[in-house]
């Protein structure tokens, strides 16, 4: 190899790295920032809606200061589930450029449908994205009000029905910092947990 060729080649792969890492870190930018309560709520569906609720909860404001922010719940924190979870919010996206939720009306009228997303989505990673702040072996269930600290446990549930518990902690906290839909049934789906 002459010394010309092999500067050339030592070049590209210098000027690869660099390419390379602005793009790595461009792409980490955008996905941190896509990842914010500022990005979230700035669009007019969420902030007029869901976020106003947000702010009424105990997971707003608090007496200890702690304060979940939009991603801390709908954004898993693993980068793996984080990249699905971001794929599947191109279909948001989209349905944002159609309009389908852009007055309050149409939003009251999906609100069921779109709940129902998220509670099907957090029952299947065992609710995954309250577990980052709440975690079993934390708390202290002498603290807890008795029907609470059955639930939260694991003997309790072994007691009951001799099994492992099955049940996540949306199943009893549907509506914990978003109101409630217009038709949900809680006897429904206590009907389908089965």
């Amino acid at each position: 190899m002459t010394k010309v060729v092999k500067r050339g080649v030592f070049g590209t792969l210098v000027i690869g790295i660099i390419l390379g890492i602005i793009l790595w870190g461009g792409f980490n930018t955008a996905m941190e920032w896509t990842n914010t309560e500022s990005f979230c709520i700035s669009c007019h569906e969420m902030e007029e809606n869901v976020y106003q609720e947000l702010k009424e909860t105990i997971h707003f404001t608090n007496r200890t200061g702690v304060r979940a922010t939009c991603p801390d719940c709908h954004v898993p924190k693993e980068w793996v589930h984080k990249i699905v979870r971001k794929i599947q919010a191109s279909n948001e996206l989209y349905h944002k450029v159609l309009g389908t939720i852009d007055t309050p009306e149409k939003f009251e009228a999906k609100r069921l449908e779109l709940a129902n997303n998220v509670w099907r989505a957090m029952k299947k990673t065992d609710s995954r994205e309250c577990r980052n702040c709440h975690k079993f072996v934390s708390m202290d269930l002498d603290k807890q009000d008795s029907r609470s600290a059955d639930a939260h446990d694991p003997h309790y549930w072994e007691a009951v029905d001799g099994n492992s518990p099955t049940k996540t902690c949306i199943d009893c906290h549907k509506g914990i910092a978003h109101s409630l839909p217009a038709g949900y049934d809680p006897a429904a789906d206590a009907t389908n947990e089965g």
